[in-house]
């Protein structure tokens, strides 16, 4: 039966060449967005590593200000600190979290190397977030006296370059000595991978790092914000003070990987519309130019589901046709690595293209498929 179904749809397949190229397009495209949403599905499962809760970013901009940048940028963390609105105060480079600012550095152990985030930040950036210590400590100003800088790297930097090790004092790049490890940080939202990380103590004379992150009191309204920029401009006359929320930034980062999905989503849908609609069209037209063979199969005494099941089946076939197209592109992904993802993501979201694309063809067999099994044996033959 099968090998006649397959043999049967061969010798149309220039009369269904169109929907088979659709079904492959429609195939391809659903394979994209499968792949969008297991990867950010995964990556949403995992804990964001700190709090954002509560918590904004200060950004200072000294300008044409070269004068004793340091010590003024020390003056507005104690300033802030003052406030009786503000529960935590930490000072760090223009990369906080959400932000669209990004830096990284290649770091190395022994021979295994690595290319991380970076983050310059102070003693009090762990209270302000709220970031639990796995093991070891969050450095002190104290621990900047030595060779080495004191540094505190998250779980997957510590697993790429230590694998099971304990990395608590390892040296790392000749200058940096390991103080403390973190579990996750996924500073660009819950839809970011879990990326190697390293944090940096910010230097005493630092003047280049000067964003403010200040944790307030829950309910800070829009009030107290005024009334910080209005004070830190009076202190440092010139410069430019801009404040964000992180729960604001933490929206538009999320905005910047649903919205790629959203318009795979809907081209999607459009071509899976589109493919329905055909193979609606086709079984209706099938049906209709074959009536007297199905009434004289009726009257040999096939029955109704049988007749069902074959229109079912020939479905199947011409969705099988686009869908071994649309697998021997899809599978070149995991083999070649492709994005370099996992070869799990691809394999997943293979499988639930190709059952989306077999469930959309079975329901819109159904009911033509119904109506060619109620056909009378003895109607159909009269009309032929």
């Amino acid at each position: 039966m099968i090998r006649h179904l397959f043999k049967l749809i061969w010798n149309k397949k220039k009369a269904h060449i169109l929907l088979i190229v659709e079904i492959w397009a429609s195939f391809m495209v659903l394979f994209g967005l499968a792949t969008l949403l297991v990867v950010n599905v995964g990556n949403y499962r995992e804990p964001l590593g700190f709090s954002y809760e509560n918590v904004w970013a200060i950004s200072l901009s000294n300008n044409q200000d070269t004068t004793e940048v340091a010590q003024k940028l020390q003056q507005i963390v104690q300033r802030l600190k003052a406030y009786s609105e503000v529960e935590s105060v930490s000072r760090m480079g223009g990369n906080f979290p959400f932000s669209a600012t990004q830096m990284n550095e290649g770091i190395g152990y022994n021979k295994q190397h690595i290319l991380a985030d970076h983050y310059v930040t102070d003693e009090d950036f762990a209270k302000t977030l709220a970031i639990a210590v796995v093991s070891g400590k969050w450095y002190q100003s104290a621990d900047s006296v030595g060779k080495y800088r004191p540094i505190v790297i998250n779980q997957k930097a510590r697993e790429d370059l230590f694998g099971g090790q304990n990395a608590l004092g390892k040296v790392i790049s000749d200058k940096y000595k390991v103080v403390g490890t973190i579990a996750n940080f996924k500073a660009k939202g819950e839809f970011m991978a879990n990326k190697p990380a390293y944090f940096e103590l910010v230097g005493a004379n630092d003047a280049w790092n000067s964003t403010m992150l200040i944790k307030v009191k829950p309910g800070t309204d829009a009030v107290f914000e005024a009334k910080v920029v209005k004070d830190v401009a009076r202190m440092v006359k010139g410069w430019s003070v801009e404040v964000d929320y992180l729960t604001d930034s933490r929206k538009t980062q999320h905005n910047l990987v649903l919205v790629p999905i959203i318009i795979a989503a809907i081209i999607s849908g459009f071509l899976l519309i589109n493919v329905a609609l055909g193979l609606f069209g086709v079984l209706n037209l099938s049906i209709a130019r074959r009536r007297g063979e199905i009434g004289l199969r009726r009257a040999l005494g096939a029955t109704g589901n049988g007749i069902s099941r074959q229109f079912i089946g020939e479905i199947w076939v011409l969705a099988t046709f686009g869908l071994l197209i649309g697998l021997l592109f899809a599978a070149q992904f995991p083999l070649l690595n492709v994005f370099n993802m996992e070869a799990g993501v691809y394999v997943t979201a293979i499988v639930v293209s190709v059952l989306v694309i077999y469930g959309i063809v079975t329901l819109c067999a159904l009911f033509p498929s119904r109506q060619a099994a109620y056909i009378q044996p003895a109607v159909a033959l009269h009309e032929e």
